[in-house]
């Protein structure tokens, strides 16, 4: 680094071919979260969510509970799902374990491939692996999945905690791609492309 003094004032100035905008002390400011760090933070949130769905099952299908947990709200029941969403794909358990497996793995590519930049992001992506694992889970241990959350004040079939996260990911993840002003950047882009 070379400074000089002009009125009294040290002015910094880069070395010839140094390209740097930070000085070396400064670099961790400008990412103050590192790649490993998010990935760390999204596998350990999924691996809770995988955790939290798996333990929950076990006991319902211990238990084979009828309950209302919330009364005129929301029940406790056994349910067995062999399909996919809303019960699709029934008698495909193979094509469903093939299609859990690729999507688990989509949405790691996807997390490594975009890396959010904020924590808002890492955890919409870990609660969709964790939910989409924690569905594999079932599928390949049990050949179905066990639903066991009813809402009765809306007619939605029997759910469990993995397919809570997924649905909850897929809203934070909306709304992370809302916040970070991704949809524009992308309609800013089709636009000028399609002029």
């Amino acid at each position: 680094m070379q400074e000089r003094q002009r009125d009294n004032l040290s002015v910094y100035e880069p070395e010839a071919g140094r390209t740097e905008d930070f000085p070396a002390a400064d670099r961790s400011k400008a990412s103050p979260v590192s790649r490993s760090a998010k990935l760390r933070l999204l596998l350990i949130v999924a691996g809770l969510v995988v955790i939290a769905d798996q333990l929950t099952k076990l006991w319902i299908d211990a238990n084979r509970p009828h309950m209302n947990l919330l009364p005129g709200f929301i029940d406790l029941v056994y349910v067995t799902n062999a399909g996919g969403a809303f019960g699709l794909l029934a008698s495909h358990t193979e094509l469903l374990i093939a299609l859990g497996i690729a999507g688990s793995i989509a949405i790691l590519v996807f997390f490594c491939y975009f890396c959010p930049g904020n924590t808002l992001g890492v955890l919409a992506f870990a609660l969709l692996l964790g939910g989409a694992v924690g569905n594999l889970a079932d599928r390949i241990r049990l050949g179905y999945v066990i639903d066991f959350i009813s809402v009765r004040f809306v007619r939605w079939p029997p759910f469990n905690i993995a397919d809570a996260a997924i649905t909850v990911g897929i809203f934070a993840l909306i709304y992370y791609f809302y916040s970070s002003g991704a949809f524009r950047k992308a309609y800013e882009r089709g636009h000028r492309s399609g002029d």
